[in-house]
């Protein structure tokens, strides 16, 4: 064998064990990286549902418009409320340059869920596609102790033993827990396992109160996996009138994303509630509904009302809502402080 040919061998061998695993994703020093970059979540929660449908006939086929809204945005990180069972679909996120956060819910039927233990097997066909950044584990239950016979600890032990399994099968990517508000003693005794917490916070315009209550109960690693506002007011109040109001929606985001971009040293990142607007959430799916309601939306500025088919950065046609530019302007022009 000549020295070139040996000397091309050994080349390939370097570069196949010197180059970092597909999606590879770590928290190291309270900061996110992927394939050994920082990267801070600019993300948007996602949940295509077109006009006239229910909530769990999600629709894809605007996808590809969609991303470009996306990247437009500065959007580098969407959340899905349940797996995205196609390499395909997958594949397209990823080659726009954007990251997925994977969420499992408790019941989905079987449809790779946490009570069936099916969502394992979702762990395993995908985690080492690069579009994956995080597994997540619910969506904000502790909000519903009834879907747990009354007892939350029930899904707490739960998710921890679903996060520990996941640590079995993957060690390339966290794993986190989309919880409500601040967690209680018994949330925290009870949930060990997780890389990351992640919170869904409306505290009106003032995220940063909940990062000041956070570091004084953890030194865990959070993001915020739920913050923003919805674009119909059902009151006048703080100069915003009464009724369709996108104003108000884009002046709260505005608020809310300096607040937390401002102390990214402090967080991993957020997801902005939501890409769209939802008209499956609230009465009529053919139609837009106003009214809706969520747990523990008194927070939701600036009428203390989840109007729930109004939260999207532009509606349900894809047409930019006021705030589009607001997180435009907002994800472009940030830059991770590294040096913190």
């Amino acid at each position: 064998m000549n020295i070139k040919k040996i000397s091309f061998i050994f080349l390939i061998i370097f570069l196949c064990f010197s180059k970092p695993v597909l999606g590879e994703v770590r928290v190291i020093d309270n900061r996110l990286q992927v394939n050994n970059e920082a990267f801070y979540i600019k993300g948007i929660a996602y949940h295509p549902v077109s006009k006239g449908k229910s909530g769990d006939q999600r629709s894809f086929k605007n996808l590809d418009k969609d991303l470009i809204l996306m990247v437009e945005a500065g959007i580098n990180t969407i959340r899905v409320y349940r797996p995205i069972d196609s390499e395909k679909i997958l594949n397209t996120i990823n080659n726009a340059g954007i990251k997925v956060i994977i969420s499992f819910g408790y019941n989905q039927n079987g449809f790779y869920d946490i009570k069936s233990g099916s969502f394992i097997n979702y762990v395993k066909k995908y985690k080492d596609h690069p579009a994956i950044l995080i597994w997540e584990l619910g969506n904000e239950y502790n909000f519903n102790p009834q879907w747990f016979e009354g007892d939350i600890s029930i899904w707490y032990k739960s998710l921890n033993n679903a996060a520990d399994l996941i640590h079995e099968i993957d060690s390339s990517h966290p794993v986190s827990t989309s919880h409500g508000e601040i967690p209680d003693e018994l949330a925290m005794s009870l949930i060990s396992n997780i890389d990351i917490w992640g919170f869904n916070i409306y505290r009106w315009d003032k995220p940063e109160s909940f990062i000041e209550e956070w570091l004084q109960l953890s030194t865990k690693p959070m993001y915020f996996s739920e913050v923003g506002a919805d674009s119909f007011m059902t009151i006048e109040r703080d100069g915003f009138k009464k009724g369709i109001s996108e104003k108000a929606q884009a002046h709260a985001n505005s608020v809310i994303l300096e607040k937390i971009l401002s102390n990214s040293n402090t967080n991993l990142g957020l997801v902005l509630f939501e890409f769209h607007d939802g008209w499956w959430k609230a009465g009529n799916p053919h139609k837009q509904d106003t009214g809706g309601w969520a747990p523990m939306s008194s927070g939701v500025p600036y009428d203390g009302t989840a109007n729930e088919e109004y939260w999207g950065i532009v509606d349900i046609d894809r047409n930019k809502k006021l705030t589009f530019d607001v997180v435009k302007d907002k994800f472009n022009n940030f830059l991770l402080d590294e040096t913190k």
